[in-house]
């Protein structure tokens, strides 16, 4: 774990939007943020590579960035508001007060930055110290749990650049939603903070009215919420860092040649082995890549970790904005997420054609979501605690279609964007490669001695495919 003279608080405030600029407002959840109250906060971290000293920063730098995210906030007020708890069996919502506001701290570090925004092997734990402290949940005089939902924190590197960590709780917003924040606030600091560089048409959208719940999914979810929260002693503000003792962080390239030579292996096989049309896109086969080597890595770390004919999962999540039975606007902010659960017996993942399987499930299953997103909703939340339970999963975060590497406070392109989070979970970060070059960043940790044999896998496997 990075020692804790790494970093040294600077500054410590809280950041509201203008007084007076937004009303009272209180948004309920719907069934698409339900699935997400009793996830741990999600940590993004953004590296830019900016040579000034600390002053030189916190005297020309600093003070715009606090005001332009107070502005960015009026319109993403739901980011400042809490998330009310009140006890069962009444629902949670979403609650902002005129005065509401986040935690902002800046930090200066003496680690290396560019061993930091490197790709070789790290300890996950040492980018805990840019992941900004999150703030306690308080309980009211009448049971009622007032959680915060965003804390962000800067963190200075003296002569080399910065790091933007934010934490915030996935049930205000999923990723679509937060880099949609993220890009408008460094577009109000890289205009001077002139708000006109936001077009009324990327204001994002808070109306959860055209959300239609045909199958009474927040019934469903309202009920599996209590039944689940009352069983476990969940603390939204939990780090991860016995998840990921002895577990080393590695990111890895997949670039655009393998990335077209395996959706030209997966048509070719699928055509001609298996009936009807089959998937393929950059995401299918690169998560089916990464899925089975991950398989084969714990396979050879621990043959008896669990029996070939037992079933694996592959988990991720679709955005369903544009989907006819949602069609809610691109700018819609919240959560509008389908989760998908991708089954397949181990023996297939491992054998001769398992990247080929795992591409026809994974293609599969984001081909069944046009017949309807909704199809299987009920089990969201069922689904996901019987197969975490089991722990035969693999998860993905991220996606390439989010383009955080565009996210330009006016320092250029982020030197390094990393998901923290997922790595406790034992799942794979996804993004675009940092230098637009079409390919794709892998982010994974995993014990070393897995990640050794990981390593050897994933290079042999991309050799075989030239």
């Amino acid at each position: 774990m990075a020692p804790s003279h790494s970093v040294k608080v600077i500054d410590r405030v809280q950041v509201s939007p203008p007084p007076g600029s937004v009303p009272t407002t209180s948004l309920p959840l719907t069934f698409f943020d339900f699935p997400w109250l009793l996830c741990p906060p999600m940590e993004r971290l953004f590296f830019y590579e900016l040579p000034y000293p600390t002053l030189y920063f916190m005297h020309n730098i600093l003070p715009s960035l606090k005001n332009s995210l107070s502005l960015a906030l009026q319109y993403f007020f739901p980011l400042a508001s809490n998330l009310m708890c009140p006890l069962s069996p009444h629902k949670p919502y979403i609650l902002f007060n005129d005065g509401d506001s986040i935690p902002f701290t800046m930090v200066e570090s003496t680690m290396n930055f560019d061993q930091i925004i490197g790709d070789q092997a790290g300890d996950p734990t040492e980018l805990h110290a840019f992941v900004p402290k999150w703030p306690p949940t308080r309980v009211t005089s009448d049971g009622k749990r007032v959680a915060p939902l965003l804390a962000l924190q800067v963190v200075v590197f003296p002569n080399s650049g910065i790091c933007i960590g934010a934490k915030f709780c996935h049930v205000v917003a999923d990723g679509m939603a937060f880099n949609h924040f993220m890009k408008s606030w460094a577009s109000i600091f890289r205009s001077r903070e002139n708000m006109a560089c936001l077009e009324k048409s990327v204001l994002p959208s808070h109306d959860r009215s055209g959300i239609k719940d045909p199958f009474e999914l927040d019934s469903i979810f309202s009920k599996e919420w209590w039944s689940w929260a009352s069983s476990r002693d969940y603390n939204l503000g939990s780090n991860h860092d016995d998840q990921l003792r002895d577990k080393v962080r590695v990111t890895f390239t997949i670039g655009q040649t393998h990335i077209e030579r395996l959706k030209d292996l997966v048509s070719i096989q699928c055509m001609k082995n298996y009936q009807g049309q089959v998937h393929v896109s950059t995401f299918v086969v690169a998560c089916a890549f990464i899925w089975v080597n991950m398989i084969k890595s714990q396979e050879k770390e621990a043959s008896d970790l669990f029996d070939n004919d037992k079933v694996c999962y592959f988990v991720f999540v679709a955005d369903c904005r544009h989907r006819l039975e949602v069609k809610l606007p691109s700018t819609y902010f919240g959560n509008c997420l389908a989760i998908c659960y991708v089954p397949a017996k181990k023996s297939e993942l491992l054998g001769e054609n398992g990247i080929i399987m795992a591409a026809r499930a994974i293609g599969k299953k984001v081909k069944e979501l046009e017949s309807g997103v909704l199809v299987g909703a009920e089990k969201w939340i069922s689904k996901w605690k019987e197969v975490s339970e089991q722990g035969r999963l693999v998860t993905v975060a991220g996606s390439p279609k989010l383009r955080a590497y565009e996210t330009d406070f006016g320092w250029g392109r982020p030197k390094k964007t990393e998901v923290l989070h997922i790595y406790a979970s034992g799942g794979f970060h996804l993004c675009e490669c940092r230098d637009g070059g079409g390919g794709l960043e892998v982010g994974l940790a995993l014990p070393q001695v897995q990640m050794d044999v990981f390593c050897g896998i994933f290079e042999q496997s991309k050799r075989n495919l030239i």
